[in-house]
C-alpha cells in the first residue's frame, strides 16, 4: 500500500516516512497543494495524510481545507486524514464536511495511534469497494442468461478447437472467436478462462454493440460521482470487474467506429480513466472477444480499424456451424435433454429413433442455441417417457431457406421482393443491423419494423 504524505515541515515528513517504511508501507512525500494534486492525478494511492496549513499562514487551515476539495473532485474514494498543529473543533468539523475522513493534532503523542488510523480506513475504503463491486458482479450476474451445457466435442473439427484452447489458455494472448450465431462463443470464452491462470477471478462477459454511445465509457470504464447530471454515486465499470480476470468482448463487430479507439488504447497500453476522473489506472486483465462477422472484410469496408484487429486476434478460434459436425448433434440434445428435465421435471428421458433421425438431417440454421431450444420445448410437449419426432416440431419451414435470385424477382409481391434486399443486405454487413440500416437509408428501428413484417 502506498500514502501520499503532504507537510511544508520537512522533520515531519521525515518522521512519517520512517514510521511507514517500519510499517512496510510505502509513501510519496510533497511539500505543497500543487504536487499533491499532481501526484493524486498520476498515481493511485490507498490514503492521503495531509498537513491543513502550508505557506499562506499557519494558523486557519485554509490552504488545506481547500486541498480537500480538490482531492475529492480528482478521486473520490481516496481516504484523506489531515493534521495540523492548531487543531480547532470548527476546523476539525469543517474538514469533515470537505471529505476528510480523519483528524490528527500535531505533534502526535502516539505512533500506534497514528498507524492504526492509517490502516483502519484503508480496510473501510477497500471493503466498500469491494461492497461496490460485489453489488455490480450481482446485477450482471442476474442479467445473464445461465447457461449450463458443457463443451461437446464428439466432431474432430471441435476437438480440435478444443486442443487449441487448451494449449493458449494459460498465456494472456488475446483470443479472438468467430463463428455463427448460436455455436457457443461465449461458452468457449468461459471454457478458455476456466482453465487459465485467473480462473479464480471473475469472467466479465459484455456485448459491445449493445452499449449505446452515451454510456459508452462509463459502463465500460466506470464513472465517478458527479461525472455528468445524473452520476449521483460512483460506478465500476466492467474493466475494473474483470480486475486479474478475464474480460469477455462479445460481438465486437457492432462496437460504433467511434468507441473502437478507447478500446484499442485499453489493449495497447492496459490503462484507462473513469469518466469524470484525471486519474490512471492499470488494467490486469486477459482479453477474449467474439463476432459473427467477417472482421476483415469490415476492414476494408472501413467499418472496423485495422490496429484493433491485430491487438484482438493474438489466436483466432473459428467455431464450426452444427451442420458442419453432425457427430455433436446427439449428444448435445442428450445433455440438453437432461438439463431440461432437472429444470421442469419431466419424465422425457430419451429420443425414439425417428427424433434422431430428424434431428441429424435438421439443417439447424440456429445451431446449438436452436438445439437447446427444440429439446426444451420437446420437453414440455412430450406426454410420454420418449420424445418423438412430432414433438420436435421440425417443419420444413425451419430449415434454411434457399436465396432468391434477382431473376425471380418478377414473380414476388413487393413485401416478398423487399424482404429479400434487406435480407442481401443485412449479409453484406456481415449482420451488423447499425451498418445494413446506414446502408439502406433508414433508421435501424425502421429496420426492425421490416424485419418483423416480412417474419409475419
Amino acid at each position: 500500500m502506498t500514502v501520499l504524505v503532504a507537510d511544508d515541515d520537512k522533520a515531519i515528513v521525515k518522521a512519517l516516512t520512517l514510521l511507514l517504511d517500519s510499517e512496510h508501507m510505502e509513501s510519496v512525500a510533497c511539500s505543497n497543494p500543487a504536487q499533491v494534486l499532481e501526484q493524486v492525478r498520476s498515481t493511485p494511492f490507498q490514503l492521503a495524510l495531509i498537513d491543513l496549513n502550508y505557506h499562506e499562514d499557519t494558523t486557519s487551515g485554509k490552504e488545506g481545507l481547500e486541498l480537500i476539495s480538490e482531492i475529492r473532485k480528482l478521486d473520490s474514494e481516496l481516504p484523506v486524514v489531515v493534521m495540523t498543529g492548531w487543531g480547532t473543533v470548527s476546523i476539525a468539523v469543517e474538514a469533515m464536511k470537505r471529505g476528510a475522513v480523519d483528524f490528527i493534532e500535531k505533534p502526535w503523542e502516539k505512533n500506534d495511534r497514528l498507524i492504526n488510523t492509517i490502516r483502519t480506513q484503508i480496510q473501510l475504503r477497500n471493503a466498500t469497494r469491494q461492497e461496490l463491486k460485489l453489488r455490480t458482479e450481482n446485477r450482471l450476474l442476474k442479467n445473464q442468461q445461465a447457461n449450463t451445457s458443457n463443451l461437446i466435442c464428439n466432431s474432430q473439427s471441435m476437438k480440435e478447437i478444443i486442443d487449441l484452447a487448451d494449449r493458449i489458455a494459460g498465456s494472456d494472448i488475446p483470443v479472438l472467436i468467430t463463428g455463427e450465431n448460436g455455436t457457443g462463443k461465449t461458452l468457449l470464452a468461459k471454457y478458455i478462462h476456466e482453465n487459465s491462470t485467473r480462473a479464480d477471478h471473475a469472467f466479465v462477459a459484455v456485448n459491445m454493440g449493445g452499449i449505446s454511445d452515451s454510456i459508452f465509457e462509463s459502463e465500460m470504464f466506470g464513472h465517478i460521482k458527479g461525472a455528468f447530471t445524473d452520476a449521483k454515486n460512483e460506478r465500476v465499470g466492467r474493466v475494473e470487474l474483470a480486475e486479474d480476470g478475464t474480460l469477455f468482448m462479445d460481438e465486437i463487430a457492432n462496437m460504433p467506429t467511434q468507441q473502437q479507439a478507447k478500446i484499442l488504447r485499453l489493449l495497447e497500453e492496459f490503462r484507462y480513466e473513469r469518466l469524470g476522473s484525471s486519474q490512471t489506472r492499470e488494467a490486469s486483465i486477459r482479453v477474449i472477444s467474439a463476432t459473427n462477422a467477417n472482421l476483415d472484410k469490415l476492414v476494408t469496408e472501413q467499418g472496423f480499424r485495422q490496429d484493433l484487429l491485430y491487438r484482438l486476434n493474438g489466436v483466432t478460434l473459428e467455431i464450426p456451424p452444427l451442420r458442419d459436425r453432425a457427430q455433436d448433434i446427439l449428444p448435445l440434445a442428450k445433455q440438453f435433454l437432461q438439463n431440461a428435465n432437472t429444470h421442469y421435471d419431466s419424465a422425457a428421458n430419451a429420443f425414439s429413433q425417428q427424433a434422431v433421425t430428424e434431428l441429424e438431417n435438421y439443417n439447424w440454421p440456429g445451431n446449438v442455441r436452436e438445439l437447446q431450444h427444440v429439446i426444451e420445448r420437446a420437453v414440455l410437449l412430450c406426454r410420454h417417457d420418449t420424445i418423438d419426432s412430432s414433438d420436435l416440431q421440425l417443419s420444413p419451414k425451419q430449415e434454411s431457406a434457399v436465396a432468391i435470385q434477382p431473376d425471380e424477382f418478377y414473380e414476388m409481391t413487393l413485401g416478398e421482393a423487399e424482404a429479400w434486399y434487406i435480407q442481401q443486405v443485412i449479409e453484406k454487413h456481415a449482420g451488423n443491423h447499425t451498418r445494413a440500416a446506414k446502408a439502406l437509408g433508414i433508421s435501424r428501428s425502421a429496420l426492425y419494423r421490416r424485419m418483423d413484417k416480412a417474419r409475419q
